[in-house]
């Protein structure tokens, strides 16, 4: 049985690690690589970088602190911010990245994903999708990271799910906006809703506050991962705490 990831999430803007609620507000909330080796030094599983202000920006991730993290921690990193090319993708990884995420730039050109699957593997190529309840239905989101970029594709979260997996995506991670930084706990519904159609590891994001949150969501054997930032940043739950506490529940973990 594969072992489920506590990721952290490093949202990144202007060389700082900062976090809002619902992808609006951001603030300030430390260093990238104190925040980093932190995690690493603590058990983390994994790490997730986003430089959210890439995208809407038309600028990439910088290489600069991509090679600090790289020579600090110990664990595989996965990094996103405007990676639109073969090209740049090779930058990042070749920086000491482990995988590459894309998001609005896959959204803009869905071949991309194969592409880069072709050229590095599909374990190096994860699909961050922005997906927001509206009504009864699920929409993919784009350009999230300014409130006045982000736009509603008119996509089914569904339908961009099986459409990246068919292009070659070896991980989805779901962003589940309306949960984001609420601290209510998972999108459980929409998560078990979405692994109905998924075949690759599915990283839930969006909601986290209590150690049983993260039980509630692991639960589901079609969700790899969970990953977040708030309660993390706040030392509200410490990952040695949390893990042993998934342990003691029966959660399959490092």
């Amino acid at each position: 049985m594969l072992t489920k990831r506590i990721i952290p999430c490093l949202d990144v803007k202007d060389g700082q690690v900062v976090k809002g609620v619902k992808f609006k507000n951001h603030k300030v909330v430390g260093s990238i690589l104190d925040l980093a080796k932190k995690y690493s030094d603590e058990g983390a599983d994994e790490l997730v970088f986003y430089d959210i202000s890439a995208s809407t920006n038309n600028t990439m991730v910088s290489k600069k602190w991509i090679e600090e993290i790289a020579k600090n921690i110990n664990i595989p990193f996965c990094v996103a911010g405007g990676i639109n090319s073969i090209e740049s993708a090779r930058l990042i990884l070749n920086s000491g990245a482990d995988k590459i995420s894309v998001n609005t730039p896959a959204i803009e050109n869905p071949i991309l994903i194969n592409e880069l699957a072709k050229a590095f593997g599909s374990q190096c190529v994860t699909v961050g999708i922005d997906s927001m309840q509206e009504s009864d239905q699920y929409i993919v989101y784009s350009k999230t990271g300014n409130v006045n970029t982000s736009f509603n594709t008119k996509i089914l979260t569904k339908d961009w799910i099986i459409k990246v997996q068919e292009l070659g995506a070896g991980e989805i991670v779901l962003n589940c906006m309306n949960q984001d930084g609420v601290k209510r706990g998972f999108d459980i519904k929409q998560l078990n809703y979405m692994s109905d159609v998924i075949n690759v590891p599915l990283i839930a994001s969006g909601g986290a506050g209590k150690e049983i949150d993260f039980f509630n969501v692991l639960n589901n054997p079609k969700i790899s991962g969970a990953l977040a930032a708030s309660v993390f940043h706040n030392s509200e739950i410490q990952i040695e705490d949390l893990k042993n506490f998934l342990k003691q529940n029966n959660i399959h973990i490092r």
